[in-house]
């Protein structure tokens, strides 16, 4: 099997404070509901896969569990705490924020607790924005409202700047939530502090709609995500049937990643083809995109495509060449508009066999990442936020917090910026994609 990267996490010193929450872990022992903190939670969980690894049982590769510890590192009493969102908005980012304040002063004690406006740029002096002073009052309701009261930005500064800032407002824990580029920001802050001899605990809570981080189950917004996309897929398709020969087309986030086009067409299952940019695609030919949405059309008066942002890229890069396509604030190229190739080709096609068609085309992306949390989420939201303050106490750092195999864990950045996770062809969720649209299992 694949070598896996080291999963051991950096501790910023011994713990020698008793926690306020140790009393409610004193006896407790690893079960199937919970993880003894000195206990491991095992990368792989079938017989194959551990037995592939050919290695003894304590050589097996596995996380350390998240949870409240016995001892700790920061004194509540001395503790200032920063928290900054970071990138695309998602739903949960205000539940997140919320977690944390009230994890942090209900059962740490910790008083002073400091909001960083517009992410990393909130850190930096010559934006000049200000400091928000997170309360339990001032948090206690705003997870009835999508987005984040932080305010977010995308764009890398400078990790010395950050860590200027943290040592002139003597905060010790900095909370990140953030996706990919955000990590990678907070890894450079926690060696910067590192270098520097700073006792600063730096902790990742990972947001990103796409659900690509990988190494942890899933990320906090996707079940709200993918819901709301799936009435957008809905919707597309009460309006082909309601047309001669209507198509719908809806493109839906994912630049390399097609989860959420995956989950948001299985939950109401009113897709004909799903594309992904994980699986390639051809227009012509026989075993066409364009030849099984004609045969489909003919047989059923109708149907819906559902696109991830990312996919049929290799097409339009050919389509475009020579064309520069830019990058955005964080680094990222700009993806061409799979949307608008997919609408011209697929009318094109009906023109010229002179059969009629009526297309309706949704890009429901800033209605998705802007709603509320759904009732899942902000569970999930509030018990990230849970560990994520029990590791940071504890003195954990350049970590996130996640959940694996339905455990949650404490994963290095280092592990969780290594790739991203990709919907796999071979997978069984592929597999539930094929059989509820019929699709072949490639447009050759």
């Amino acid at each position: 099997m694949d070598d896996v990267p080291d999963a051991s996490v950096r501790v910023l010193g011994p713990c020698r404070i008793a926690s306020p929450l140790a009393p409610l872990i004193d006896d407790k022992r690893t079960t199937q509901h919970y993880v003894d903190e000195d206990d491991r939670v095992l990368l792989d969980d079938t017989l194959s896969m551990v037995t592939q690894r050919n290695v003894s049982l304590d050589s097996l590769p596995g996380f350390e569990p998240a949870g409240p510890r016995r001892k700790i590192f920061f004194d509540p009493s001395k503790t200032r705490v920063g928290i900054v969102t970071c990138g695309g908005l998602c739903p949960g980012l205000n539940d997140v924020i919320r977690g944390l304040v009230l994890e942090l002063t209900s059962h740490y004690g910790v008083t002073r607790i400091f909001g960083f406006r517009n992410g990393y740029q909130g850190f930096i002096a010559r934006y000049a924005h200000s400091v928000l002073d997170l309360t339990p009052e001032l948090v206690s309701t705003i997870n009835e409202n999508g987005g984040t009261i932080l305010g977010t930005s995308r764009g890398q500064q400078d990790p010395e700047e950050i860590v200027d800032c943290l040592e002139r407002m003597s905060i010790t824990i900095l909370f990140v939530v953030g996706g990919d580029g955000s990590l990678r920001g907070a890894l450079e802050i926690g060696r910067v502090a590192r270098e520097r001899g700073d006792k600063i605990a730096v902790v990742g809570v990972p947001k990103t709609i796409d659900n690509d981080v990988p190494y942890i189950d899933q990320s906090f917004g996707f079940q709200t995500a993918f819901s709301k996309a799936s009435e957008s897929i809905r919707a597309a398709h009460v309006e082909a049937m309601s047309s001669p020969n209507g198509i719908g087309v809806v493109k839906l986030m994912g630049r390399h990643s097609g989860f959420l086009a995956c989950y948001a067409s299985l939950a109401n299952s009113d897709a004909d083809v799903v594309l992904v940019p994980e699986v390639p695609f051809t227009f012509d030919g026989g075993g066409g995109l364009l030849r099984f949405l004609h045969r489909r059309v003919e047989e059923r008066g109708h149907a819906v495509v559902v696109v991830a942002e990312g996919a049929g890229q290799d097409l339009l890069a050919r389509e475009d060449a020579g064309t520069p396509q830019g990058s955005d604030a964080s680094g990222n190229v700009k993806l061409r508009d799979v949307g608008k190739l997919l609408t011209q080709r697929i009318t094109d096609h009906f023109t010229a066999v002179n059969m009629e068609v009526n297309l309706k085309y949704i890009d429901p992306s800033y209605v998705i990442r802007s709603v509320p949390a759904n009732p899942y989420d902000s569970v999930y939201c509030i018990r990230l936020s849970h560990a994520a303050v029990h590791a940071a106490m504890s003195g954990r750092t350049e970590v996130i917090v996640g959940r694996w195999r339905r455990r949650f864990v404490h994963v290095p950045i280092t592990m969780a910026i290594s790739h991203r996770s990709q919907v796999d062809p071979a997978g069984d969720l592929w597999l539930s994609v094929l059989e509820a649209t019929g699709q072949p299992v490639q447009f050759r």
